[in-house]
C-alpha cells in the first residue's frame, strides 16, 4: 500500500483531474500534476505543478523520480508516456488499457473480440473501404474519427455514400468507425473501480441525456428495471475484467429494443459519476486514489438519489450566472472547475441536487436547469424504461 504522506503524479490538470487532487489531499497525499496549462485547475490544488508537455522527458523523469504512483485524467494521454513511467513507478491505469479506450477502432474490435453486445461497425481507413462498410452497416450511420473525438466533436451523420465520402475527404482521410444510427431508448452508463486483487466496487447505474453531442443530465439511479440495471453492471464487470483494468473506468451503453449495446469507454471517472461527490458513500475520485495507493476499495453504495446537470460555457453568455438560483435550493451542490475562460460548450461546473425522492430531485434540477437559461431538451422528458417492466 501506498500510505497517506505519498506523492502521487497526475497526467493532466482538467476538470476530472482537479476532483482527484482534491480528494488525495484530503487523504492526506501530496500531487504533482503534468499539464502544459499554465492556468490547470487541477494545479490549484495541488502541491506541485510542471507545466510542460505530457511527452517531455525530464517532467516525466521527475514524475517517475518523485512520485509513488502516476494516474491520468483522460484517456488522450500519450499511452507511451504512460508505459515509460510504468518502468519506474507504479502507474494505473496501464497504458495498455489506455490505448484501446484512445482508438475507436481498437474499442469496437475488443467488444466485438469478447462476444460482448455491440452495434453494426465497420473500419475505415481508406475511401476504398467505404463501399464494404456500407454493406455492414445500414443508413443512416454516423462516421466518427477512430481517435480524439469526445462531447460529439468528430463524428457526423451520413444519409448516402456521397455524404461518407464527402465526409471522410474534409477529415484529411484519417482512421475513421461507422457505426449504424441506432434506435435509442434510453443511454445509460455504468461507473466502477477495480484493485490490482480484482476485487469490483461499480456504483449505481446512470441514466444520461445529452445535448448537441454533450452530457447534459444525469439521473441516478437510473430509471430501468433491476434486471437491466444488474445487466449493465454485469457487462461493465466483465470489461474491466478482460481489460485486466486496475482504476475507475466508465462503461457507456445504449438501451435498443430494451436490451443494452456497450458504445464506448474511459479508462478514468466520468462525467456522469460526478453525482457520486454528493448522493454516495464515496466519490468515484476517492476511489481513483484508493485503487492507486492499493488501498481497498470504498463503499459505492448511494444514499441519495440525485440528478446531475452539466454547465457549459454558453450560460456566461450574459455575464456571470445568477448562482443564486442554484444555492437556493437546500438540496442543490454547485461544483465549479475553476476555469478562466468560459466558452460555448466548454464544461465549467456542475450542480448535483439530492433529494430522498428522484422525482423531487429531477424537478428542482430542471427548474435551477430553466433559471440558469440552459437551453436544449432535458431529462425530464426522455424516454424511460419504468422500474416494474421487468423483474
Amino acid at each position: 500500500m501506498i500510505l497517506p504522506g505519498a506523492t502521487l503524479g497526475l497526467l493532466g490538470g482538467g476538470q476530472l483531474g482537479r476532483m482527484f487532487t482534491v480528494a488525495a489531499r484530503t487523504l492526506g497525499y501530496r500531487v504533482t500534476v503534468l499539464d502544459p496549462d499554465p492556468l490547470s485547475p487541477a494545479a490549484e490544488f495541488a502541491t506541485a505543478h510542471l507545466a510542460a508537455p505530457y511527452t517531455d522527458p525530464a517532467a516525466l523523469d521527475r514524475l517517475a523520480r518523485e512520485c509513488a504512483a502516476v494516474t491520468t485524467e483522460f484517456e488522450n494521454a500519450p499511452a507511451a508516456a504512460l508505459e515509460q513511467l510504468a518502468a519506474h513507478v507504479v502507474v494505473r491505469p496501464a497504458g495498455s488499457s489506455v490505448a484501446i479506450a484512445q482508438d475507436r477502432r481498437r474499442e469496437k474490435a475488443f467488444f466485438a473480440a469478447g462476444g460482448l453486445p455491440v452495434g453494426p461497425f465497420a473500419v475505415v481507413e481508406s475511401e476504398a473501404d467505404i463501399e464494404p462498410a456500407l454493406g455492414a452497416v445500414k443508413l443512416p450511420a454516423l462516421l466518427k474519427t477512430a481517435r480524439l473525438g469526445y462531447d460529439g466533436k468528430g463524428q457526423a451523420r451520413v444519409d448516402s455514400k456521397a455524404d461518407a465520402v464527402r465526409v471522410f475527404r474534409e477529415w484529411k482521410e484519417v482512421p475513421c468507425v461507422l457505426e449504424q444510427l441506432l434506435q435509442l431508448e434510453l443511454e445509460v452508463s455504468v461507473v466502477l473501480a477495480r484493485g490490482e486483487d480484482g476485487k469490483v466496487a461499480a456504483f449505481p447505474v446512470a441514466e444520461n441525456r445529452h445535448a448537441r453531442g454533450i452530457l447534459d443530465v444525469s439521473v441516478a439511479p437510473a430509471r430501468i428495471a433491476p434486471g437491466l440495471a444488474r445487466e449493465a453492471t454485469r457487462l461493465a464487470t466483465i470489461v474491466a475484467q478482460s481489460l485486466d483494468y486496475v482504476g475507475v473506468l466508465a462503461v457507456e451503453m445504449f438501451v435498443v429494443g430494451g436490451k443494452l449495446l456497450l458504445n464506448e469507454i474511459a479508462p478514468r471517472p466520468h462525467n456522469s459519476g460526478h453525482y457520486t461527490l454528493d448522493a454516495c458513500r464515496a466519490s468515484q475520485f476517492e476511489q481513483q486514489v484508493r485503487v492507486l495507493c492499493g488501498l481497498p476499495l470504498a463503499d459505492a453504495s448511494q444514499h441519495t438519489p440525485a440528478v446531475m446537470v452539466n454547465l457549459l460555457g454558453d450560460i456566461w453568455r450574459g455575464g456571470e450566472p445568477r448562482w443564486e438560483a442554484v444555492l437556493r435550493h437546500p438540496g442543490a451542490h454547485l461544483h465549479l472547475y475553476g476555469k478562466r475562460e468560459a466558452r460555448p460548450g466548454r464544461k465549467m461546473g456542475h450542480v448535483t441536487v439530492c433529494e430522498p425522492e428522484l422525482e423531487q430531485a429531477l424537478e428542482t434540477a430542471m427548474r435551477i436547469r430553466a433559471d440558469l437559461g440552459i437551453d436544449g431538451e432535458s431529462a425530464e422528458h426522455a424516454p424511460r424504461i419504468e422500474r416494474a417492466s421487468s423483474p
